[in-house]
């Protein structure tokens, strides 16, 4: 088939780099310009480039405009193949192919269309995350379900493992889809809408930790916010630090949400949960953090005494 490529960053470039291997014929891509944005800036494998050193036209857009309908009309394709494109795209583009618009999306939908499902979905405690290939309609991450293939989520997992758990899913979904709709045995399923969540991009003001969450929810967090993407962050004495690496304690322990309390382990335990004043919450075990200059400790060796409080701003 004639594809046309919406793609950006490492999925994109995944996406792309197998659809250059295949049988179907790659005569135009699509992507973003570069961003600022700080998670745009992590896994940006350049779109462009691929296309580019392998012959094929690009256009940049960071939305579609009235031109672009008329320029994908030209090149004929048979389907669009989206991967992490960050803009609506338009009836007049998803349908515009025969075969409509195949988008990949990281998230075994209907749960976690829209942005970061990744990291939403460690910070809510998920067993297993993936990948979803489906038709593109007018609803956002919403369309018939074509293939979806899952990974396991590790006790430890983090958000960067998890990345790299899925993006090896990419390509084989995408072309395992479209040889199924080329030969017309594709089993097109309805998304059960009652099953359906979606969520918003991700910024650095959702790293903030609230110690009034449950120890186990900061925890997740802070796994979801590993290395390269922006760390949870607290304050301490009015100065931010980033804990890189917590555990939920072993013992319970109550007070006021925040209180550095005690050593436990390779850690300090700091007290969680809006009910912590019942003394039968377990705690945050804060292993390793960082400050704003970039040093990076030992809890134990930051927190030098008890005492005091983390709280979520200066």
């Amino acid at each position: 088939m004639r594809v046309v490529m919406f793609g950006y960053q490492t999925p994109g470039y995944r996406t792309l780099e197998a659809l250059l291997g295949s049988q179907h014929e790659v005569v135009q891509v699509v992507t973003h310009p570069k961003s600022d944005h700080a998670y745009e800036k992590i896994w940006d494998d350049s779109v462009a480039d691929l296309a580019e050193n392998n012959g094929v036209p690009v256009l940049v857009r960071n939305r579609p405009d009235d031109e672009l309908p008329k320029q994908l009309k030209e090149v004929e394709p048979d389907i669009i193949v989206a991967t992490n494109w960050r803009t609506w795209l338009p009836p007049e583009v998803f349908n515009l192919p025969s075969n409509g618009t195949l988008n990949v999306h990281d998230s075994l939908l209907p749960a976690y269309a829209g942005f970061a499902p990744l990291i939403w979905a460690l910070i809510n405690g998920e067993k297993q995350v993936g990948v979803t290939a489906h038709i593109m309609d007018e609803g956002i991450d919403a369309g018939d379900i074509v293939l979806q293939r899952a990974v396991p989520v590790g006790a430890t997992d983090t958000a960067t493992d998890l990345f790299n758990k899925t993006i090896g899913l990419y390509g084989p979904i995408a072309l395992e889809s479209l040889d199924l709709i080329a030969s017309g045995s594709a089993e097109f399923t309805e998304q059960d809408r009652s099953k359906a969540s979606f969520f918003h991009k991700r910024s650095v003001e959702d790293s903030r930790i609230d110690w009034t969450w449950p120890a186990q929810d900061v925890a997740n967090l802070v796994r979801a916010q590993s290395d390269p993407y922006p760390n949870a962050f607290t304050f301490h004495r009015g100065e931010r630090i980033r804990v890189l690496a917590a555990s939920v304690s072993e013992k319970t322990y109550g007070g006021t949400p925040g209180r550095i309390f005690i050593p436990e382990g390779d850690g300090v335990v700091i007290v969680a949960g809006a009910d912590a004043r019942r003394g039968r919450n377990r705690g945050l075990v804060i292993e390793r953090v960082r400050t704003d200059d970039g040093t990076e400790l030992a809890a134990a060796d930051y927190f030098t005494s008890m005492g005091g409080y983390l709280s979520s701003h200066p």
